[in-house]
């Protein structure tokens, strides 16, 4: 999360765009959330002396309680813990899954705290958006590709008005992918060159 977009080599879109079908984008999206968990399990036990069954029951214990936890945290948190029923990352499977849809309604009652010096409301941007990414299949082709192309001036610090944002969805529900992938590129550049 810098103050400039860089390429991926990948996929050559901004780095986090390509989520999910690009592997370093989806790395970089996934180190969003690891990161912090990384910094969590160490401030938790700083002799890192758990092990894997340990720190699933740290995850649980954060999963029943995610309105004290930054939402990097529940989000990794989930990563750890298996649904009962699909036996997926809790709140990644098919939507209709009981428990991964709870999970992930659940997620958003978790702590967002704006960085300093980005508009308010950016953190949940990057949330809303990185969420979407990691569980690609609950929205439609046009909103993932709106909300993984926009994903990278959002973590430089863009924030779009509501109509801005609706603008957006517009154009991407009106072009075809190739046209609003080119499209999108052009307006996030326009937007870092902004900021």
């Amino acid at each position: 999360m810098g103050a400039r977009l860089h390429r991926c080599p990948q996929c050559t879109g901004f780095q986090y765009s390509g989520a999910p079908d690009c592997t370093e984008c989806r790395y970089l999206v996934d180190g969003i959330i690891e990161t912090q968990w990384a910094r969590f399990l160490q401030e938790w036990d700083p002799d890192g002396a758990q092990d894997r069954r340990e720190e699933r029951e740290l995850a649980a214990m954060v999963a029943d309680e995610p309105d004290r936890h930054d939402w990097r945290i529940v989000d990794a948190a989930l990563d750890r813990l298996e649904c009962p029923r699909c036996h997926n990352p809790l709140g990644r499977g098919p939507v209709g899954c009981g428990p991964c849809d709870q999970a992930d309604g659940f997620r958003y009652a978790a702590i967002e705290t704006d960085r300093p010096d980005v508009t308010w409301g950016n953190e949940h941007a990057i949330r809303v958006n990185v969420a979407v990414v990691r569980r690609p299949h609950a929205v439609s082709a046009p909103e993932l590709l709106g909300r993984r192309m926009v994903l990278p001036a959002l973590l430089i610090g863009y924030m779009s008005t509501t109509a801005q944002a609706q603008r957006l969805g517009a154009l991407v529900r009106a072009l075809p992918p190739e046209e609003a992938v080119a499209e999108l590129e052009r307006l996030v550049e326009t937007f870092a060159a902004r900021l």
